[in-house]
């Protein structure tokens, strides 16, 4: 069984900034990790490949510090990984990124599987998993909470949804974007490490998997950021000294008498 994961890096911390001529995220000089919804996503792949044997590619699409990302997952029992970088993807949206991934994996070919994370956290719009999906025309079960059961040319899985659960049954290859029922992400190896280490990650380029350089970047991109703004919130009150039991019940009138006012009593 061939399987790929998409993950991606993000900001570890929340505190993200914003360049607000460009619109997109300011990532220089703020520690990256694996994006932790991308973690079950990686252990539901390793657990299938050790079930039904078989191998697990790992994508990453970013700079060249999220070759550190793919090394990780390859220590936690992944086989092998590839990252595309190049400066023609800066700024790609949801709808670029998935376009990119979808290159790359026909570019890989031969695969059974595709499992995504629900959402990357830096982003949080939950849209490359259907976009990878829609780009390669395949069936897409998302919110996927369980794979119940796989066979040579079939799979079926439960997704998560407002009432409930449904069980969905789907020809392979197919594309799943899981949530965190769906496993519990084991720690690298040593051994894992070890292997991380000696593995060398291609770099692959919009002419390696034949991506249109006018749907790459910021230009490809449809998404616009109008405006970027901090939101201010202003609270203003009224500060009550009291310094004697006169003071006291002045306080506790003007209380009353505004909760009266506003109907809150």
């Amino acid at each position: 069984m061939k399987i790929i994961v998409p993950i991606k890096q993000v900001p570890e911390t929340s505190n993200v900034k914003m360049d607000e001529k460009t619109g997109t995220m300011i990532r220089e000089g703020i520690e990256s990790i694996i994006n932790p919804l991308d973690l079950y996503a990686i252990e539901e792949a390793i657990r299938l490949k050790e079930q039904f044997c078989g191998d697990v590619t790992v994508i990453s699409m970013g700079p060249g510090k999220a070759i550190e990302a793919i090394k990780e997952a390859i220590a936690m029992g992944c086989d092998n990984g590839i990252l595309l970088s190049d400066r023609k993807f800066a700024g790609s949206d949801t709808w670029v990124t998935s376009y990119v991934l979808s290159q790359c994996i026909k570019k890989i070919g031969n695969f059974d599987l595709i499992l995504c994370g629900e959402r990357a956290t830096d982003g949080d719009t939950a849209q490359v998993g259907p976009g990878i999906a829609s780009f390669l025309d395949l069936p897409i079960s998302t919110f996927t909470s369980e794979i119940v059961r796989v066979e040579k040319d079939s799979i079926q899985v439960k997704r998560l949804v407002e009432g409930g659960y449904e069980l969905l049954d789907m020809k392979l290859p197919a594309v799943l974007t899981v949530v965190k029922e769906i496993s519990n992400p084991r720690l690298p190896t040593l051994k894992g490490k070890l292997k991380a280490k000696e593995i060398k990650i291609p770099i692959w380029g919009p002419q390696i998997i034949n991506a249109q350089d006018d749907c790459l970047g910021l230009n490809g991109s449809p998404t616009r950021v109008v405006k970027i703004f901090t939101q201010k919130i202003s609270r203003e009150g009224e500060k009550l000294i009291v310094k004697d039991e006169d003071g006291l019940n002045k306080a506790i009138d003007k209380i009353m008498n505004y909760l009266i006012s506003k109907d809150i009593i």
